[in-house]
């Protein structure tokens, strides 16, 4: 079962002088976590805290929080895991949480060789490329239509085909 609560980023310090905080984004980019109208300050979705206003700045996300309205305020939030509700997000058909990814079997499409488990996911900006660990070996192969067939997240399978040369090594 997938985890209903996600870490989208952290609170890394306060900004300016009337309760602002600076977010490092945890997520593809600093614009998603703008999309919300509050976030929670637990994994379990118990505190939930309203976003007055937000803005990108340099990669970060600047953001002014219900009740937080001096420095002081603020302070109290430095270091602080921001969450979303998987229920709040529509992801797109093909697009999955790394955190959904980490764990998924990779099996041959054609032979059925189980190749390891996506371990990691690196974002490259063209696509992305997952990290596959088996017992003897890493491998990388990248998350295009031409490699990876089906995805069952719940499940826990990744049907691909692998690109010429990505696994000669093997026995």
């Amino acid at each position: 079962m997938s985890e209903k609560f996600l870490e989208v980023g952290k609170v890394v310090s306060v900004h300016a002088l009337k309760g602002e905080v600076k977010i490092a984004p945890w997520c593809d980019s600093p614009d998603f976590i703008c999309e919300f109208d509050y976030l929670y300050l637990d994994g379990k979705g118990q505190k939930t805290i309203n976003i007055e206003s937000s803005r990108v700045f340099k990669n970060m996300v600047i953001a002014k929080f219900d009740g937080y309205n001096t420095v002081e305020d603020a302070q109290h939030l430095r270091d602080k895991i921001l969450y979303i509700s998987r229920d709040d997000v529509e992801l797109e058909e093909g697009t999955y949480f790394i955190k959904d990814l980490i764990g998924v079997k990779v099996i041959d499409k054609e032979t059925q060789k189980e190749y390891g488990v996506i371990k990691d996911v690196f974002q490259t900006g063209a696509n992305d490329v997952y990290t596959i660990k088996n017992d003897q070996k890493e491998y990388l192969i990248p998350a295009i239509p031409d490699v990876v067939f089906s995805t069952d997240i719940e499940n826990k399978i990744m049907l691909i085909t692998p690109m010429e040369g990505l696994f000669d090594d093997e026995i």
